[in-house]
């Protein structure tokens, strides 16, 4: 009964199998059939075929499958089938396929549940791949002498491959990768003279890949990647006529690349890539390799140049020879393979033919039609990018040509590549202005002309990329106003433009809601930011720093959720920090150094748990450093050369007392009034009393002996009195000193040697009382800005 490739669904009817007792075969793959195996189905004996794979069965597989004694063929692949295989499987000898691929089973396939039962000389396929088996893969396997196919991948198996799977001498396909094995793959496996495919990927192996494997004469399939493999590739892997696929990617292979390996001539596929082999390819390399397909040789020490015969693999779609060191340039045979589609050779040491010639292999490339990704950045090439560049395939989707020292402008011509994806062309020395016919890209998603030499504006027909996601044009000499059109690419998430010479920001801008990253540092935007900056709900970065931006910093940025990173340092902001900054609950990174702010730091921004780098040194902040949550973490280099910030020492600024700030008196200038300004007072009457001694002493007997006395007896009077009184106490600091200072010049004033030098004693009165009133301001200032 064959009922396969429907949509059935539900459960298996339990009364099908009462109704044919004589059911032979049974076909319901891929279907969407849940709940479990009916147990009235054991009972139909003559079934020789059930197959169930591709379904939602699950529960456990019974032991009442034993009574199935004329079962062949037993598919339930692709289900969701739990528990530990029975040993009872593997006591049914009239079975010849065992599939249970893709469930969900467990536990270990037990060495004895093979070593002690009837092992079925007639099994000859075991599919066990991807389930949750673990423990050793059973040595006495090898019983199984029928075996043609052995499948024990992506389990959880560990310890080493058994030496006598060997033993299988009529296996043909052996799959034993993304496993835990360990240790060296064993000799036996040149006993496996009918093999055809191997699979060792994704495991732990080490050692050598072995000599032996060469009498393996049938292999089609090597696929050894993702170990630990070392040593050189042996040479006698040139007996492998038959070989289609080789990989051996992600090891330590060492050594060059055997030239009996540029031989096979139905080799497809071949993957050494992240290796440690080294030498040049043979000058023969594509000469009979007539249906080579993809070959990966990246990340490797190869060098030497690329031979023009790698050409004559006519069939070849893709080439990588990226992260090598091959050297010469890159030649213009390549424009032969016509099937190519990917071609990378990055990161290597090729150059071009001269410094001023067009890079000709691009223009040989026009003819490789199927062409979508072409990479060769990190090459010193030189050169300039030919006008043909407009020719190459309409299929390509990405440019990757960065760091390569091209000089020149931009064709326009490159409009021409309508289905391009990506177009990054940075660090070069490209120069004159971005073409107009770059907005004939509609397909552009990232777009890089960073560090290089353009002018001029951004030209609005950039407007045009509607899909652009990523824009940098950092670090050139870019000028006047963004586009105001930049608005319509709704599309946009991270736009890089700094190390330029904008000067301004249109208003559309602020309505790309869905940015995530914004660099504008480094050039010369002048006006205020907006509320209308609240509206980039989603962004993470933002950096405006070293610009001429000027106005308060608007509140609205308190509302950006995710900033993480906010600079707006180096520019001419005023006004405070907004106390609504401690709402920045993912800020990790905020720098508002070398500006105008004034005020305090808010206490609210001890709330911001993530905050690990702070700057605001470079201000006219005053009040206390915060000293809680991530501000115990940082220096004094935060804060430096700021107009009166105080607190501990190892700020550097001076103290501060905590009575204002943590008692929050009702009036906090209090204190200054009731005890500094009498001391203030006392000075005042000092000064007054040794100016009336003066006078009269100067009129009985003038001369120098008097006037040292009465300038020692000012100096000594008001010495005790401001040491006492104002320079012991730490709170306001500031305006003490100033205070102090003061009355010292004044009373200096009025101790002059000459009389027409000295102060009158109405003028010094005078002077005392302004003295005494900006002393009362600055205290009054500083106590209300600390409440």
């Amino acid at each position: 009964m064959n009922l396969a490739y429907n949509n059935f669904g539900g459960d298996i009817p339990s009364s099908w199998f009462t109704a044919l007792p004589q059911l032979q075969h049974l076909f319901l793959t891929n279907n969407s059939l849940r709940g479990y195996i009916p147990s009235s189905l054991f009972n139909v004996t003559a079934l020789e075929t059930l197959n169930l794979g591709g379904n939602f069965i699950g529960g456990n597989i019974s032991e009442e499958i034993r009574n199935l004694s004329n079962l062949k063929i037993l598919d339930l692949g692709h289900n969701q089938f739990s528990g530990v295989i029975f040993p009872v499987l593997f006591n049914m000898s009239s079975l010849q396929l065992i599939n249970l691929r893709a469930n969900s089973l467990s536990g270990n396939l037990q060495v004895d549940m093979i070593m002690n039962s009837n092992i079925p000389s007639a099994l000859e396929v075991l599919n066990l791949g991807s389930n949750h088996l673990h423990g050793r893969i059973p040595s006495n396997l090898h019983k199984c002498t029928e075996l043609r196919v052995l499948n024990l991948e992506s389990n959880r198996f560990t310890g080493s491959i058994p030496k006598e799977i060997g033993a299988l001498t009529k296996l043909k396909e052996l799959y034993l990768g993304e496993n835990n094995l360990t240790g060296q793959i064993p000799d036996d496996i040149a006993r496996l003279v009918s093999l055809e495919k191997l699979g060792l990927q994704v495991n732990r192996l080490n050692g050598h890949i072995p000599q032996q494997i060469g009498n393996c004469t049938y292999l089609m399939e090597i696929h050894m990647q993702n170990n630990n493999l070392t040593g050189a590739i042996p040479n006698e892997i040139g007996n492998l006529h038959a070989l289609q696929e080789l990989d051996l990617a992600f090891n330590n292979i060492t050594g060059s690349i055997p030239s009996t390996f540029f031989n096979f001539s139905l080799l497809r596929k071949v993957n050494m890539a992240y290796n440690h082999l080294s030498g040049h390819l043979p000058s023969n390399t594509g000469f009979r390799l007539p249906n080579l397909e993809e070959l990966y040789l990246e990340r490797n020490e190869l060098s030497g140049p690329i031979p023009d015969s790698i050409s004559n693999a006519s069939k070849l779609t893709v080439l990588d020879l990226s992260s090598n060191s091959f050297s010469g340039t890159i030649p213009d045979s390549l424009g032969n393979l016509r099937n190519l589609q990917k071609l990378n050779l990055a990161e290597n040491v090729l150059t071009s033919k001269s410094l001023n010639s067009e890079l000709s292999f691009l223009s040989s490339l026009s003819k490789c039609r199927s062409l979508a990704y072409l990479r060769f950045n990190g090459n010193p090439l030189g050169g300039r990018l030919p006008v043909s560049i407009g020719n190459l395939s309409e299929s390509l989707e990405e440019l990757y040509a960065f760091d390569c020292r091209i000089t020149g402008n931009i064709p326009g011509g490159i409009g021409n590549l309508s289905n391009l994806i990506g177009l990054i062309l940075q660090q070069n020395e490209l120069t004159g202005a971005i073409p107009s016919e770059i907005g004939r890209l509609k397909h552009l998603q990232d777009f890089s002309l960073a560090s290089n030499k353009l002018r001029g504006h951004i030209p609005d027909e950039i407007c045009h990329l509607e899909r652009l996601s990523y824009l940098y044009l950092l670090e050139n000499g870019f000028s006047g106003s963004l586009p105001a059109c930049l608005s319509n690419i709704t599309s946009l998430r991270e736009l890089y433009l700094g190390s330029n010479r904008f000067t301004s920001i249109p208003s559309t801008f602020w309505s790309l809601k869905d940015l995530l990253q914004i660099n504008l540092s480094f050039n010369s935007l002048t006006g205020t930011l907006p509320l209308e900056i609240g509206n980039l709900k989603v962004v993470t970065i933002i950096d405006f720093s070293s610009n001429q931006l000027s106005g308060d910093i608007p509140t609205s940025i308190a509302g950006l959720q995710n900033l993480a990173h906010f600079s707006l340092s180096d520019n001419r902001m005023q006004g405070p920090i907004p106390s609504s900054f401690g709402d920045l609950v993912s800020v990790e990174f905020l720098d508002l150094s070398s500006n105008n702010l004034s005020g305090t730091i808010p206490k609210s921004l001890e709330k911001l748990v993530h905050l690990k780098t702070f700057n605001v040194s470079f201000n006219r902040l005053q009040g206390e450093i915060p000293d809680r949550g991530s501000f115990a973490n940082f220096s004094f280099l935060s804060f430096m050369d700021n107009e009166a910030l105080c607190g501990p020492i190892r700020m550097q600024v001076p103290p501060c007392k905590s009575i204002n700030i943590h008692r929050k008196s009702k009036r906090p200038h209090e204190f200054g009034i009731r005890y500094i300004v009498p001391a203030i007072a006392s000075i005042i009457l000092v000064i007054v009393f040794t100016v009336i001694i003066f006078r009269r002493s100067h009129k009985r007997k003038p001369g120098d002996a008097v006037t040292q006395t009465l300038t020692l007896a000012t100096v000594g009077y008001m010495a005790p009195v401001i040491d006492a009184n104002l320079l012991s106490e730490e709170e306001h600091f500031v305006a003490k000193k100033d205070c102090v200072t003061s009355i010292l010049n004044l009373a200096l004033e009025c101790s002059e040697d000459l009389p027409g030098e000295r102060i009158g004693m109405r003028d010094a009165v005078a002077a005392l009382e302004k003295i005494k009133l900006k002393f009362k301001k600055d205290v009054e200032f500083y106590c209300s800005s600390h409440v």
